[in-house]
């Protein structure tokens, strides 16, 4: 599914303008990015799941088609945490 799909199935469900959904649904994505990417806060959709900042530390790479090694610096990377409810259903 896709985001597309996703506005057209919320406009077909609640009658609402299709401009409106899209803008709702760009609002909020942007808002989960700005809080995880800019602030650095954790997302919690109760019943959905939790959109979560992650942090890997420095580490030590080879790149093999040069025969070196490198260090990879430490970055924080977005996950996705599914609530206990929304596993249930899957199952």
């Amino acid at each position: 599914m896709t985001k597309a799909d996703i506005i057209n199935k919320i406009v077909e469900d609640t009658g609402l303008a299709k401009r409106d959904v899209a803008a709702t649904i760009e609002a909020f994505m942007e808002e989960i990015r700005v809080s995880l990417a800019t602030n650095k806060e954790d997302v919690f959709l109760r019943g959905f799941g939790s959109f979560i900042v992650k942090h890997r530390a420095q580490k030590t790479a080879r790149n093999i088609s040069k025969n070196t090694t490198i260090m990879i610096d430490a970055h924080d990377y977005p996950g996705f945490k599914p609530a206990k409810s929304f596993i249930a259903k899957m199952k």
